[in-house]
Order: C-alpha cells, then structure tokens, then sequence
C-alpha cells in the first residue's frame, strides 16, 4: 500500500560571509591576529594602519554590493559596475572612527623565550659522563627513547630488544638492556626511566640520604605498596609497629616524591600556552569598567592603490578586454577587503556587548570577588539581554578570557545552572560547589567526610542535594573519596 506523507521543514542556512563572521567571533585575541595577517596576505586590497588623508566620511560605506561569482553566468560586466562607488579618495569611511571602550594597549609585547633542552637531549646529555662502550651507548640511547614525556619507560625489556633488532640493526639480549636501564636509573631528574609508579618512587628513595623515615618509606613501598596506595594506615601501623608520629614522616616523605618526573623538566618541549585576556575589568571608584584587548580592534583600510586602478580604468576611453578582466579583479578584492572590515567591526561590537551585559548580570561578583555571589546564568540569559543568538554568546563564553582584580578567568566559569535552597530561592551550583569545597577543605583529614555526610552538612546550610549530586559535584572539582583523602 503506497502512503503519501506531507513533512514541513523550517530550515535557515547561513551565507558563507556569515559563518565566516561566526568564525571571527569564536577566535580569541591571539589566533584573531593570526587571521589578520592571513587575511591581509590573501587579500592586497586591504592595508593595516591608517590613510594618509582623513576625511569625514565615505560615500561607498552605505553602498551594498553584490557578492562577486566569477562563473561565466553570472559575470559582471564591467560597464556595470559604478566605478565612483570604490573611490574614496577625500573621505573617511566610519570603520575608522575609534570607541572609547577599547584599551590603548595595542602595542605588540612579544615575551621573550630562551631556546629549551629537550627532555630527551637533555638525558642523551647525561649519557655522555659515562663510560659506555658503542654497543652500551646504541642501547641507551634507544631506552633513552622510548622514555615518554612523564618519565617513564611503559615497554617491556623483551619487547625493546626484539625492536632494536628489527628497527636499529642492535642485537642484544635482556640482560644487556636490564645493565642499561641501571644507567638509565641514575640520570637525572630521579626516578626517570621506570616502568611503573612503584619502581618510579623507589628511585627516588634511593637516592635520598638514608634516615629513619627514608628506610621505612623504602619498605612500605617495595613491601607494602597496595596497603600504601588504598592508605590502610592501620595496617601499616600493625606491621611495621610504629608510631603514628613515625608513620606520618614516613608519608611525608613519600608525598614529597614526584610522581611524573619527565613532566617536571623544565626544559621540556612542550608549547606553553600564554593566554592573552581578550577582556579586562577594573573597578573605578567604586564602578565597573570593561575595556576590550586594544589587538581585537585593529585600524585597517581599503588600498588606495586600488582605488586608484579603478579611477584609472574610469578615465581610460579605450577598455581592453584585459583591462575589463582586471576591474573584475579589483572588484572582487575590494568587495572581500570591505567585507572583513565590517566583519571585524561587528566582531568587536558582539564582544564588547556581550562581556558588558555578562559584568551586569554578575555585577556582586565583580565588585569584590566573592564566587558565592555569583549569579545562576545561563546563555540564553545573556542571549535576551543583547538581542543575540544562544550559539553567538557561546562562542564568545567558551574561547575568550577576561582580566579581573581577581585573575584572569574563562567567560564560560561564570555560567552555571541554577538550583533551589530550603527557602525556595534560585542559587547558583557554583556558589553549591565553592561551599562543598570549603566543607572539604574544613574537615578534620584524620576522619575525612562521606558524601553522605556532606549531602547532609550542605542540607543543614540550606542546600538540600542528594548524595549522588555530591559525588558529581566532588567529581567535577578534583576532589577524591574521603578514604584517599585520609591523613595521619
């Protein structure tokens, strides 16, 4: 039986310029400048700085121009394109005009960096202060490889001989690379070159030098390392008949231990993100004041070399075919150099318009830094303030930070959900979190808090939350279970 079905879809498709748009409000400073310079790169119609002559305003500002298609369909011709709509030579178009609410910090501070070691080379370094044949030095600079970035060495030695003959040409036998690996052992930092956690802190141990509590951290590590990591003191206390006093340097010695050595070499080649805010707020007597980076609102001009090949073409009398070819050019250049102009202008605008409305709505907050008095906010919070789309003010939440007196934060840290206390009223989960990480903090670490006893310490504070939403919550603040938070 044949049915016949009538489906209505609405669907809305973005042109190409505006997701283009949507992919310049999402960058934060840094990568904003990057995209400057590729656009200007791309396009030599559009200049950095400003005209040499400034004017009042420019004619072809409030002109709308289709988009160039260079297919033979759709071909301009070049009799019809107003040639006066793209000279600008004796005005000022408005994208030069300058808002006050844009920080005069747009110098280029570049941080110097000193050239690093890498971790490795800094390992194949220390290799060459050892006596080491070519057969011994070929297989440990090979363990010296497969040494991955925290230290550690996550490969079996048969495994390793058997790449070493397939790979490298070196033919070895276990025994060789185990004499290898004690070389390997004494580099530097220490513990370097183990193969898991508790050989990685044995390493270290042994290095310190030998007292009481060394000795006894050395046992329990080599002997009683599962009662160590499940932190069953009493049971340590038993078997080592010791005092608590005794056990507890014990301990401390072992938390002193890096458990990642590779990741603490401060040479390591790994790329260190330097984040730019891309907002900062002050507060001026008394007042809030936001001002935008002064890089996201850069001074740019369309190409008077440009201009000038369009007046050139308009007082020729005799247009070639090539000269024709060479105005749809210019059109297309010129049409893309205005576009971007206007795309950053609205960038800035939608920035500074949504981090605005973003310092209101969370104005307690702002003034003197208490995270309790930060506001249940959502997106479309924020979206109905300033009459934007929810995805555009995700864009902006989610990739761009802000200086306040308190430090430089992610936009997005100040959404949260909103719950309801035993009064009823609208609380935001991260005031519900920075109470239960206070809580945590507070408690006694020799009898450390379940979380049903926080569910019902928070319920006696007036935040009624099951048990299951405090596990969460520890969860999402890097919290552990009380028993690994226990101490002696």
């Amino acid at each position: 039986m044949l049915k016949q079905f009538l489906n209505l879809k609405l669907s809305q498709k973005l042109s190409p310029q505006q997701i283009q748009l949507m992919k310049l409000i999402q960058l934060p400073t840094q990568a904003f400048e990057q995209r400057l310079v590729e656009e200007m790169n791309e396009n030599p119609a559009l200049e950095a700085g400003k005209e040499e002559d400034e004017f009042e305003k420019d004619e072809f500002e409030n002109e709308d121009y289709d988009d160039y298609d260079d297919s033979e369909s759709d071909r301009i011709e070049a009799e019809d394109i107003n040639i006066d709509e793209y000279l600008s030579n004796d005005e000022t178009p408005d994208y030069k005009t300058q808002a006050n609410n844009y920080s005069d910090d747009d110098e280029d501070r570049e941080t110097p960096f000193a050239a690093p070691i890498s971790f490795h080379q800094d390992l194949i370094n220390q290799l060459n202060t050892f006596i080491l044949n070519d057969e011994e030095r070929e297989i440990a600079e090979f363990l010296v490889g497969s040494i991955d970035d925290m230290g550690y060495i996550r490969r079996s030695v048969p495994d390793m001989v058997d790449d070493m003959a397939f790979t490298q040409g070196i033919y070895t036998d276990d025994k060789m690379v185990d004499k290898m690996l004690l070389v390997i052992h004494e580099l530097e930092p220490s513990g370097v070159g183990a193969r898991d956690l508790q050989e990685c802190l044995l390493l270290q141990l042994k290095h310190k030098t030998p007292t009481e509590s060394v000795e006894l951290a050395t046992d329990i590590i080599e002997n009683q390392f599962d009662a160590f990591t499940k932190k069953h003191y009493d049971k340590l206390l038993q078997k080592y008949n010791v005092s608590n006093e005794q056990l507890k340097k014990a301990i401390h010695e072992i938390e002193k231990l890096n458990p990642k050595p590779g990741g603490s070499f401060t040479g390591n080649n790994k790329v260190t993100e330097n984040v730019v805010p891309d907002f900062a707020i002050r507060i001026v007597d008394g007042e809030l004041e936001l001002t935008l980076n002064g890089r996201n609102a850069p001074s740019l001009h369309v190409s008077k070399d440009y201009q000038e090949m369009m007046q050139t073409y308009k007082d020729s009398r005799d247009k070639s075919a090539q000269q024709k070819d060479a105005v749809q050019f210019i059109k297309q250049k010129l049409d893309s150099a205005k576009w971007f102009i206007d795309a950053i202008r609205q960038r800035q605008e939608t920035l500074f318009v949504t981090m605005n409305a973003i310092m209101h709505y969370q104005q307690e907050y702002f003034l003197d830094g208490d995270e309790t008095k930060l506001k249940p906010m959502i997106l479309k919070d924020i979206a109905d303030m300033v009459g934007l789309d929810i995805s555009t003010i995700s864009r902006v939440a989610n990739s761009k930070y802000v200086e306040t007196p308190y430090g430089t934060k992610l936009i997005k840290e100040f959404f949260s959900e909103s719950m309801k206390n035993d009064q009823g009223e609208d609380v935001s989960t991260l005031e519900i979190k920075k109470i239960l990480q206070n809580t945590i903090e507070e408690e006694d670490k020799k009898k450390p808090l379940p979380d049903d006893q926080l569910a019902e310490i928070l319920k006696d504070k007036g935040y009624p939350i099951a048990r299951r939403t405090i596990a969460k919550y520890r969860e999402q603040l890097d919290i552990p279970v009380a028993r690994m938070r226990k101490k002696i």
